[in-house]
């Protein structure tokens, strides 16, 4: 038995390539964790890659990653995941960290999109993927919010999309996102463990992102934006 309802878990051990200079797991590489996790569940089921034959996908729309306590390099975690129902058009996955004493040192929950791969028209989940876990009428309590920055300009930043940032689909890794804002908040003495952030639109290799950093109170926020319009926004609590 799988605690909370999860359906799936997979253990990993942190490794030296995924911790920053602390020894702390980065929150890219958990993100990253998560995303994989989130395609071995999808595959066992029937509606992870697969849906590749019948041109759909699965495109991250909002995320949120709570951090009690960060994993360490070579720390064992047990990773869990599941679909939590549906609401309007997004379905959603929620993931759990356990360390080796079987303790929460994470969670996250994340709304996802499924969309025709030719038309790019939005599919409704439940009409396509198994209801047990997509269930309309189950929509979580815990649903990634939608975010809207605030507060004045503190630094600006513009980076090139590399080859290495990109997915399968030869857009912006979702995770990459994430890289961009710890590395831009490093600069900064700040190291967040908790973030939300907002997939607004496509972002491919060769494109110039213009990175924003705002803040208000205890809040920060990172917009990206490519020739003015919004690719993503994250926001942090400091």
């Amino acid at each position: 038995m799988l605690p909370e309802d999860f359906q799936f878990k997979k253990d990993f051990e942190v490794g030296s390539y995924q911790v920053h200079p602390s020894g702390h797991i980065s929150l890219c590489s958990l993100a990253d964790l998560f995303q994989e996790i989130a395609w071995k569940h999808a595959d066992s089921e029937g509606f992870g890659r697969t849906l590749l034959d019948a041109n759909q996908m699965w495109v991250l729309s909002r995320f949120e990653i709570q951090v009690s306590q960060f994993p360490s390099w070579g720390d064992k975690v047990q990773l869990f995941t599941g679909g939590r129902g549906a609401a309007r058009a997004f379905a959603f996955r929620e993931f759990m960290v356990w360390n080796e004493q079987e303790e929460v040192v994470a969670r996250a929950m994340s709304s996802w999109l499924l969309v025709h791969t030719e038309t790019k028209r939005i599919l409704k989940p439940e009409l396509v993927l198994p209801p047990q876990l997509f269930d309309p009428s189950k929509a979580p309590i815990w649903q990634p919010e939608k975010l809207q920055a605030l507060g004045p300009v503190l630094d600006t930043r513009e980076l090139v999309v590399q080859y290495s940032d990109l997915d399968v689909y030869h857009h912006v890794n979702n995770t990459s996102y994430i890289r961009w804002v710890e590395n831009l908040l490093a600069e900064k003495g700040v190291f967040p463990s908790n973030i939300s952030i907002n997939y607004l639109a496509e972002c491919k290799e060769g494109q110039t992102v213009s990175l924003m950093l705002s803040g208000e109170g205890s809040a920060r926020f990172v917009e990206g934006t490519v020739d003015y319009k919004s690719v993503f926004l994250a926001k942090l609590a400091v």
